[in-house]
């Protein structure tokens, strides 16, 4: 039985000119000072970044970093990584200070505007909703976009909202 003959790949989708939610997974060390010191995870992504750039999407990316438990950690914000991606890539990259609140819808039209080509919302985990797979969390998730991409492949096991519920409300696939 070939286990993959339903799912799709990101190769198997039309991308362009559609915003991609890109589920990654850039749960990476951070030291004290904030600093990235092990980018392994984060470089893994840029395979799948770059062909849904070069195919003429605009990104918004999420992921988790440490296990904060539905509470704000700053020492878990994902802005660091926001930080590396926009200086390997070379430009601008949007950053939301929240999931779902002003600050992500705010970023999130800025990317339909094309001030950006990539925005990243905070960590997907301050949100007690993500563990729990909340369908209504996973629906404003997935407002933001047109087609969801699965690259956080050490997660998607667990049954969250952005990795299991999101999909029952995009078309979906997998990265590379």
């Amino acid at each position: 039985m070939n286990y993959y003959k339903n799912k799709k790949s990101v190769r198997d989708i039309a991308v362009n000119g559609k915003i991609v939610f890109l589920r990654c997974d850039f749960n990476v060390p951070i030291d004290n000072l904030g600093k990235i010191t092990d980018s392994k995870r984060i470089d893994e992504s840029f395979k799948t970044i770059n062909y849904l750039l070069k195919n003429g999407a605009k990104l918004i990316l999420c992921s988790h970093l440490g296990r904060p438990k539905g509470t704000v950690n700053p020492k878990l914000s994902l802005l660091p990584v926001a930080e590396y991606i926009s200086d390997v890539l070379g430009e601008k990259i949007g950053f939301s200070n929240d999931v779902i609140g002003d600050s992500a819808k705010e970023v999130v039209n800025k990317l339909n505007a094309g001030e950006f080509r990539i925005c990243i919302l905070e960590n997907i985990r301050f949100e007690p909703e993500e563990e729990q797979n909340d369908t209504d969390f996973a629906k404003k998730l997935a407002s933001y976009a047109d087609v969801y991409v699965n690259d956080a492949f050490g997660t998607c096991h667990r049954a969250h909202a952005s990795t299991e519920a999101i999909t029952h409300f995009l078309p979906s696939a997998y990265g590379f």
